[in-house]
């Protein structure tokens, strides 16, 4: 009766999307909409995933995948076994949440608190990860069923894509450090985000660079302190930072060929000084950088310690300049995504699927991109029955999800799975 299921199921996947299509999943989305409430409702910080990550584990032993848990301290990773030789497949879902104290008012509405840097605060699903592993947990359930599914699928469930607490490591580089990617190896991996900007149902794709690299930066300026009515008596670091504040935007906009990709240079936080009327030694500035090609990132790296050294030592003060990297540029394989668009049309509608404009936000998905090839997809989940005042972007205490888009994605990422499997 299963493999007659199935057989049915790979029959309707190869054709457009139809009712009977969405009948064969009906069974499991009330699962997942449950699955995803519970989460929601019990939200767990990045390398704190205990909770979410015994629920998954513990369900795809259910279905008699084989289970390794405690991957990059809470990350759980299955394997499915087809009976029939094939590729080795791997979906990617991430598990943490946020430090953010929700403000959607649902009945599920998280109300836990954690100290996130030294703080109490809320902890929400402000970004949408409880739908990821509720709809990778629906995927496993679908496929699982497959009796002669050719080839091995490994479901990848990722702690930290939020980032790691301080002083720890964590996230899609130490899966892949502690071997997520091995035994077997996947010739190919998936992932999606679910987006609240995005219309409901709409799928946004990208060839090629998606989603941008976000590195850190730190820039301290050394002076001498001095009497703020005698500024000659000193070297004001003040002056000195904001001449490198306006100096850093001449990187992205005078230094780096605008038409080959975009870049960012921003300074987030600057900190100097404790009274009107004294010049202080010294300031700090934080920032991020943003940039879609590799060369281009390293090139900024330079020129932003460049900018900084030149301009203080100008002044008579030294700048001392740290670049710490951040996430890769999320990079979509060309030929895979090709090939997965076309499964996406299929599933969502060619209306629905469109080119996505490159995101200057950053995934650790890139991680696994540097590895083997990958393909990563927005699917929107803005509610189309509530109010601007009533919803808001990921990372947004007013974040909330579509629910009925989650059987799409458990569809989308089926599709994909199977679709490269059996080789279109």
């Amino acid at each position: 009766m299963k493999q007659a299921w199935f057989a049915a199921l790979l029959a309707l996947l190869a054709v457009d999307a139809s009712a009977q299509a969405d009948q064969l999943f009906d069974q499991v989305e009330q699962k997942v909409i449950a699955w995803r409430r519970d989460i929601h409702a019990n939200p767990e910080l990045g390398n704190r995933e205990f909770r979410t990550a015994k629920l998954v584990a513990d369900h795809l032993r259910s279905l008699g995948l084989e289970v390794k848990t405690g991957v990059a301290h809470t990350g759980v990773v299955g394997l499915l076994k087809g009976s029939r030789p094939g590729p080795v497949v791997a979906l990617r879902a991430d598990m943490d949440a946020l430090p953010v104290t929700e403000q959607t008012g649902l009945p599920f509405a998280s109300r836990v608190k954690a100290v996130w840097a030294g703080q109490e605060t809320g902890v929400m699903h402000a970004c949408g990860h409880d739908a990821h592993v509720a709809i990778l947990m629906g995927v496993a359930e679908v496929l699982s069923k497959a009796k002669d599914l050719p080839g091995t699928v490994k479901f990848i469930f990722q702690p930290a894509e939020e980032g790691a607490p301080p002083g720890e490591e964590g996230g899609a580089r130490l899966m892949v450090k502690q071997g997520v990617l091995e035994n077997p190896v996947p010739e190919a991996i998936f992932g999606l985000h679910v987006s609240s900007p995005l219309p409901s149902g709409r799928i946004g794709y990208r060839a090629g660079p998606l989603m941008a690299s976000s590195d850190q930066f730190r820039i301290v300026v050394k002076g001498k302190q001095t009497h703020g009515a005698r500024p000659w008596g000193g070297v004001d670091p003040i002056v000195v930072a904001s001449q490198i504040v306006l100096g850093l935007q001449t990187i992205a906009s005078r230094q780096i060929d605008v038409t080959l990709e975009p870049s960012i240079v921003t300074v987030g936080m600057i900190r100097g000084g404790n009274r009107s009327n004294i010049i202080p030694d010294e300031v700090e500035m934080v920032g991020t950088i943003r940039a879609f090609n590799e060369d281009m990132r390293r090139d900024i790296h330079r020129r932003i310690r460049h900018t900084a050294e030149a301009i203080a030592q100008s002044a008579g003060a030294t700048a001392v300049v740290a670049v710490t990297d951040g996430y890769d540029v999320t990079t979509n394989n060309e030929k895979l995504a090709e090939r997965a668009v076309a499964t996406l049309r299929r599933v969502a509608g060619p209306t629905n699927v469109f080119l996505n404009p490159k995101v200057t936000g950053s995934e650790d998905f890139s991680a696994y991109q540097k590895v083997i090839p990958g393909f990563f997809f927005f699917l929107g989940v803005k509610p189309a029955d509530l109010p601007p005042e009533k919803t808001g972007s990921n990372h947004s205490p007013l974040f909330v999800v579509d629910e009925a888009q989650l059987k799409t994605g458990v569809r989308a990422l089926t599709a994909l799975t199977l679709d490269y499997l059996r080789g279109k």
